[in-house]
């Protein structure tokens, strides 16, 4: 049986406002940005984005030109962000925390016109590109205009870059035109999911993720953007105290980092409860069902968002408010969807499918990559318009559809990855560890570590010996923190199929991590020494599943991460009862710093 799709998958018949014009319509004194201890309210935040357009313009910047945005995630963010705009250009989200490699590499690809940074004396991120200070562009007087008049644009017209990894190896930047993100905005309130007037969003995001974009169009409608610092993003008890303080009404959150935040939640007895709007990656059902139970307690509304890149955020929604198995539930209004076979026909009700995505929603393509652009943007044989000349996505994401048109996703038809709410192409650290001298041969596969939580693993062959430690070391330079594998396993020969090809299934599983051996401290033990530094090794033996650890181990250099630390805290704060902050683990990464923290903290705690 040929499955049908549901009618609500047709394009809206009106074309939403542009972004911009809705923000011109908000009361001037509503509150915009809550930045730490800075406000603006969207008097000023027009104001300021006026004058950042007004200066833009004066270097040529206009429609179609790419202005890089390297600043960390903050008020000055939010103002250079809708000050692109304004001026009719398109910006290119560069997180000051990604390796200096990677943040020249996108700014080179995508050909920016300017990079704007921070001013605070760090490197040039290119000299390809002019280089202005954010205050250059803030800065009281100049030619600012007295009103807020975005430049006008048509729907087309380039709105922003963001860049995904590539299964090439090298990352490619996605274009997402003007329309499409106000299509976005207007089919959140259709769905019900932006609801009201006046809420508190937290930017919970990276600025290079395209969740950010979910979260800074709700600006656009009148609603407060709250934006949430690294630390507290971090460490959930900060989080959960955020989300009280500040009231706010929705928060974007991957699965994993849910899980750690869920249960420290409470009902704050407003108008509405917080809506978590979860995304990035799968989420397993003992996670479904304990969310489910939180919504029925009043303290939350949840609901799965799906959605590349390469169709502006999200695609589709379905709220998680029943004991049933997880699903992605169905397409949002502004695009229509495809579950095909190998040979593009439609696949029939339960059965497994490729989706593929058309609509007002797909973007242009990958920026100066036509022939990329060619192989995933593909002519929709069932546009049924005059003209013709749709086109879907090819998105790799196998589907079943069930008969009430609500999805479940299944898995990937290549070798693309989500990890932590990333998306990564396994091919692009591959070529990374590759390209490093004496490596021969490379896989990196997606597999459980010993806590039972997904993790990268990296397998290599070498013809002279190389150490894992110079392998982690040089693929952090080059690439995000999220895509270093946290295993590196080194193999004699790699394990092949019968038909000569490698055998992934077979590749064996990583040992327990062991402390690399490591200069000590003059008459230091090598074993930990004292109470405290003898708990934390047995706390980071069961985090890390490593075998031995010293006083002088590192955490993150043994495979932890932010998930393993939130965890490391968590049973740090069971075991001895001592407010421990994530953020101390990423000051104190040996294990006698952070034991000498943590008797620190007790000794103040008993005084």
């Amino acid at each position: 049986m040929t499955a049908v799709l549901p009618e609500r998958t047709e394009i809206r018949a009106a074309v939403p406002a542009d972004l911009l014009e809705r923000l011109a319509a908000v009361p001037a004194d509503r509150p915009a940005v809550v930045a730490g201890d800075r406000r603006l309210t969207f008097g000023e935040l027009r104001a300021e984005a006026a004058r950042i357009a007004a200066r833009l313009t004066a270097r040529g910047i206009g429609p179609e030109s790419v202005v890089a945005l390297a600043l960390p995630r903050g008020a000055d963010l939010v103002a250079a962000l809708i000050g692109t705009l304004t001026a009719g250009a398109a910006y290119l989200p560069v997180d000051v925390k990604l390796p200096a490699e990677r943040r020249r590499y996108l700014v080179e690809d995508s050909g920016a016109d300017l990079v704007v940074v921070a001013g605070d004396g760090s490197e040039p991120v290119t000299a390809a590109a002019p280089q202005l200070a954010v205050a250059e562009l803030t800065a009281a007087g100049g030619p600012a205009p007295q009103a807020f008049r975005p430049v006008p644009v048509a729907g087309g017209t380039l709105a922003y870059v963001i860049y995904t990894s590539g299964s090439t190896g090298r990352p490619k930047g996605v274009e997402i035109g003007r329309a499409a993100a106000a299509a976005l905005l207007a089919e959140l309130e259709d769905a019900g999911i932006a609801v009201g007037v006046g809420g508190r969003v937290g930017w919970n995001a990276s600025p290079s993720f395209d969740a950010s974009v979910q979260q800074w169009v709700r600006l656009c409608r009148g609603d407060t953007l709250v934006m949430i610092d690294d630390e507290t993003r971090a460490d959930p008890q900060l989080l959960a105290r955020l989300v009280d303080e500040q009231g706010l009404t929705d928060l974007d959150i991957t699965p994993s980092h849910a899980d750690a935040l869920l249960d420290l939640l409470t009902a704050d007895g407003g108008p509405r409860p917080l809506t978590l709007l979860v995304g990035g990656e799968p989420i397993g059902p003992a996670l479904w069902r304990r969310i489910v139970a939180r919504g029925a307690e009043g303290v939350l509304r949840a609901v799965n968002l799906y959605g590349p890149t390469e169709c502006t955020v999200d695609s589709t929604a379905g709220w998680i408010d029943t004991d049933e198995a997880p699903h992605i539930g169905s397409v949002l209004p502004g695009l229509r969807m495809r579950l095909l076979d190998g040979k593009l026909n439609p696949v029939g009700f339960g059965e497994t499918g490729e989706l593929y995505l058309a609509g007002s929603r797909v973007a242009r393509g990958y920026r100066r990559r036509p022939v990329l652009t060619a192989e995933r943007f593909v002519a929709d044989p069932a546009d049924g318009t005059v003209a013709g000349g749709a086109r879907m996505y090819r998105t790799g994401d196998l589907c079943r559809l069930l008969p009430d048109g609500r999805l479940v996703y299944v898995g990937r038809a290549d070798g693309q990855v989500k990890l932590r709410g990333y998306r990564i192409e396994l091919p692009e650290i591959e070529a990374a560890l590759a390209a490093f001298p004496g490596v021969a041969e490379t896989a990196v596969v997606l597999r459980e570590d010993v806590n039972g939580a997904p993790g990268l693993v990296a397998y290599y062959r070498t013809g002279d010996a190389v150490d894992a430690g110079a392998l982690r070391a040089a693929l952090a330079e080059r690439l995000p923190s999220y895509m270093v594998p946290s295993a590196f396993v080194v193999l004699d020969r790699f394990p092949t199929t019968a038909n000569g090809k490698l055998d992934r299934a077979a590749l064996p599983a990583p040992a327990p991590a062991a402390a690399p051996s490591q200069p000590v401290d003059t008459g230091a033990p090598d074993g930990p020494s004292g109470a405290v530094e003898e708990l934390i090794a047995g706390v980071w033996q069961t985090v890390l599943g490593a075998e031995r650890i010293g006083p002088q181990d590192n955490f993150f250099k043994l495979g932890g991460h932010s998930l393993l630390a939130i965890k490391l805290v968590s049973r740090v704060r069971a075991e001895l009862a001592v407010a421990l902050p994530v953020k101390a683990v990423y000051a104190n990464p040996r294990l006698r710093d952070l034991a000498a923290h943590i008797e620190t903290l007790l000794a103040a705690r008993d005084a």
